[in-house]
């Protein structure tokens, strides 16, 4: 939320230790989203609908610049129920103290909703009538449902009768977050209110099964406060994911100062719980996006905000390096283990391209089967990130390119496998298909290194891995950073521009 100046990360956190319980609101603020400062919790468990936690939900900051949290309290009978918090003292742009206005509760689940799967309120928007609405994730038997909700004066909330939306066989949605995009192609975000011709409206949610998201795109229709999806868009398990690694839990905020939909995401851990307790801190916000429409208006795009390139150090610049098969070439001169990385990779022609079969519809299967270490045709090419001088761990970040009937398919991997020695870790293959135009035999890649956490986009945003990884010999000064090349085709670096990334001056 940005409220006078100040931008407001609410997060779920447990202050009495690194594994999951006691959960409250903490509250951290920051002036760029660079530099965090840590404030008091702004919600914890005090009254009988929020003693067994207070949970996840959202802020709306009404007309007069008035803000409104909405929350999942865990009451006595451990019955999941929404309710709303207040700034003590509006005029503090730091809003530190928050306070529970006597009507709360504001939704109670009824009868035909699952006290055990009723959370995560979004942001409201403001109807053409005047009248507030809310989205409360939920699940009735396997069907994934966006309970809707309606408030003349954001005190007193109404069920409508249907859902905003629903699909069969997704399971409980968790955090979801519905906002409208402009279609004409700029990457400006709109108020979450925004209604009109020229906005679509992106409907997304976090499934409790799979651990992981996905959204669609398309066409609210206020008259029927009915969300449709487009039909270009896959509205299930299938569908489009912000990022296809370890994110979850994902949500947007409109920020006016810059005119920017912004996007922030949770990275969980991969190692144990012991591993936890022992570092003292478990789960990561991953660096804020700014999201918008992608022109083809198929799909988002995502890319790291502006603020943290004013991290960026020390550099080193590559141009026109080629790599035959096997080739791999050290980016020297940069800390490996906390930089910003952003190349151009070029290919002479598609010809040498895979054939593609049918059937590999998962692209997370197709990338454990086709790893780095595994020759193609174009491709494997891409970085190894997080590497040891004698290449013991690294974590590959990767294309290949497919012919196909229509179009030729990419992928792109993030490979944690080979990622660390230590035993007792989730080393997973993460890979997403790019809709890429590649007829000027081009890729993008960009990536953002920090220690344990790999953030990666594809083609300018068009997709995202994020990956968690835990080397034991890459560390700190000892890890290393290179690009390389396993495919026949020969592949050249055009442009590569990588920097040492600062610490923020204050961090949380």
């Amino acid at each position: 939320m940005y409220f006078k100046g100040i931008y407001h990360l609410f997060y779920q956190y447990n202050p009495w230790g690194a594994v999951w319980g006691n959960i409250v609101w903490a509250h951290s603020v920051s002036e760029d989203m660079v530099n965090w400062e840590s404030l008091e919790p702004a919600i914890f468990p005090s009254e009988d609908y929020d003693i067994n936690g207070c949970w996840s939900g959202s802020a709306t900051v009404l007309p007069g610049n008035k803000p409104v949290i909405m929350y999942t309290g865990i009451d006595k009978s451990i019955r999941q129920i929404q309710n709303y918090a207040i700034p003590k003292n509006a005029s503090d742009p730091y809003l530190r103290e928050w306070i529970k206005p006597k009507n709360n509760p504001i939704a109670i689940p009824d009868k035909s909703e699952n006290a055990s799967a009723f959370r995560d309120p979004t942001t409201a928007w403001k109807g053409e009538d005047g009248h507030w609405r809310m989205v409360v994730g939920g699940k009735r038997n396997r069907r994934g449902m966006a309970h809707l909700y309606r408030s003349k004066d954001f005190k007193t909330w109404i069920k409508a009768k249907h859902p905003l939306h629903s699909v069969p066989h997704t399971g409980m949605w968790e955090c979801p977050d519905f906002y409208p995009v402009s279609i004409s192609g700029t990457k400006n975000g709109l108020d979450t209110s925004s209604l009109g011709k020229n906005i679509k409206h992106v409907f997304k949610a976090s499934l409790d099964i799979t651990r992981y998201e996905y959204y669609t795109i398309g066409t609210y229709l206020p008259n029927k406060d009915r969300y449709v999806p487009d039909n270009t868009s896959i509205d299930g398990w299938a569908g489009l994911r912000y990022d296809y690694g370890n994110y979850y839990a994902s949500k947007t905020f409109f920020d006016p100062s810059k005119m920017r939909r912004v996007l922030w995401g949770w990275a969980n851990e991969s190692d144990t719980e012991d591993d936890d307790v022992a570092k003292g801190w478990a789960g990561v916000q991953t660096i804020p996006r700014t999201v918008w429409l992608d022109p083809n208006g198929k799909q988002l795009l995502q890319w790291p905000i502006e603020e943290i390139e004013t991290l960026r150090d020390q550099k080193v610049e590559v141009n026109n390096l080629k790599l035959e098969k096997g080739d791999f070439s050290e980016i020297k001169g940069i800390t490996a283990a906390q930089a910003d990385v952003d190349v151009v990779f070029s290919f002479p022609s598609l010809e040498k391209a895979e054939e593609f079969d049918s059937s590999w519809d998962n692209a997370e299967n197709l990338c454990a089967q086709k790893p780095s270490h595994i020759e193609g045709g174009i491709g494997p090419f891409g970085l190894l990130t997080l590497a040891s001088e004698n290449l013991e761990e690294y974590t590959p970040v990767f294309f290949r390119i497919f012919k196909a009937p229509k179009k030729n398919v990419v992928l792109m991997c993030s490979d944690a496998s080979r990622s660390s020695l230590s035993p007792d870790l989730y080393k997973p293959s993460f890979a997403g298909f790019v809709d890429a135009d590649i007829t000027d035999n081009k890729l993008s890649l960009r990536s953002l290194i920090d220690h344990s956490i790999i953030e990666n986009f594809g083609e300018e945003g068009k997709t995202c891995i994020t990956s968690r990884v835990y080397p034991s010999l890459a560390i700190g000064n000892n890890a290393h950073l290179y690009v390389f090349n396993n495919g026949s085709e020969t592949v050249t670096v055009q442009n590569l521009q990588a920097w040492s990334m600062k610490s923020p001056t204050v961090m949380n």
